[in-house]
C-alpha cells in the first residue's frame, strides 16, 4: 500500500499499474512467484518519484488430498466442461471489477472464527495423486453454518451458489481491483452490486464444491496476481500492526 498525490499514475517496472484514489492511496499486489525486482513509480503533474521494493521469496508446502470425485479433479463430460466454462466466464466478470475506492487502507480482519487453519497459501496441490496448480487460498476450518463476515468494506462483484468447484462463491472488490473470494459457502447473504461494511455477515461456512470437509477457502487477487490474504490481517495503510 502506498500514499501519493490524489489521482497520481502508478507504474510497476515501467508499466502502468493503477491510479491513486481521490485521497492518494493505492495498492499493488505481488504473486506467489513474483520475481525480486519491483520498481514502483508515481507520476504527477508536478513530477515523479521512484521506490525500489524487494520481493522476498516464499516457502510453500506440498498438500496431498485424496478421495475426491474424479469430476472434481479431471472432469471429462462435455456437458460438465461446458458448465465449468460458463461459470468461469461469469467469475471472470466478477474478478474484473475495478471500483474507484480505497477500502483496503483500513485493514482486514479474519472473515471467520476458524477452529484451525487447515491449509496455507501457495502449497503445491496433489489431488488423487495428480499434481495440480498451487492452492491460492487460506483454508479456515469451521463447522457448517459458521458466519462469514466481510474482512474489509467493499462492493460485492459476484455472488452465486452451486458452482462446480467452489459451491457458494462471493467476490468482494475493496478498490482498485483488490478482490477477495470466499469459497464453499453453504449460504450467501449478499448480492452482486451490494456495498458491505467490515464485519458485516455475507454468508456461512459450508463444504460445497471441491471440498472434503467444512471450511472457508479465503482468497485474494490484485488484477491477475494471486495474493495471500492473511498477510493483510491487522495491516493498515501507513500503520503496520501485529497479525491477529
Amino acid at each position: 500500500m502506498g500514499h501519493t498525490a490524489p489521482r497520481a499514475t502508478v507504474l510497476l517496472n515501467g508499466a502502468p499499474a493503477t491510479q491513486a484514489s481521490a485521497d492518494g492511496w493505492f495498492v499493488i499486489g505481488f504473486d506467489r512467484d513474483a520475481p525480486p525486482p519491483a520498481l514502483i513509480t508515481v507520476e504527477t503533474p508536478d513530477g515523479s518519484a521512484n521506490h525500489q521494493a524487494t520481493i522476498a521469496p516464499g516457502t510453500f508446502d506440498i498438500q496431498r488430498i485424496d478421495g475426491l470425485a474424479q469430476d472434481q479433479v479431471a472432469p471429462s463430460d462435455p456437458a460438465l466442461l461446458a458448465r465449468i466454462a460458463a461459470e468461469g466466464q461469469r467469475k471472470a466478470v466478477g474478478f474484473a471489477s475495478r471500483i474507484d475506492a480505497d477500502y483496503f487502507r483500513t485493514g482486514f480482519i479474519w472473515p471467520v472464527q476458524a477452529t484451525r487453519r487447515s491449509s496455507s497459501f501457495g502449497g503445491q496441490r496433489i489431488l488423487n495423486g495428480e499434481p495440480k496448480r498451487p492452492h491460492y487460498g487460506v483454508d479456515l476450518a469451521a463447522p457448517v453454518g459458521t458466519p462469514v463476515v466481510a474482512p474489509a468494506a467493499g462492493v460485492v462483484s459476484f455472488a452465486e451458489t452451486g458452482l462446480h468447484f467452489e459451491g457458494g462463491l462471493i467476490l468482494i472488490d475493496h478498490g482498485q481491483g483488490l478482490i477477495t473470494a470466499y469459497l464453499h459457502l453453504s449460504r450467501i447473504d449478499v448480492a452482486a452490486g451490494q456495498a458491505v461494511a467490515q464485519g458485516q455477515r455475507i454468508g456461512a461456512v459450508g463444504q460445497e464444491g471441491r471440498a472434503t470437509g467444512p471450511h472457508l477457502c479465503w482468497r485474494m487477487k490484485w488484477r491477475d496476481q494471486n495474493l495471500d490474504p492473511s498477510l493483510l490481517v491487522g495491516l493498515m495503510a501507513g500503520k503496520p500492526q501485529p497479525h491477529a
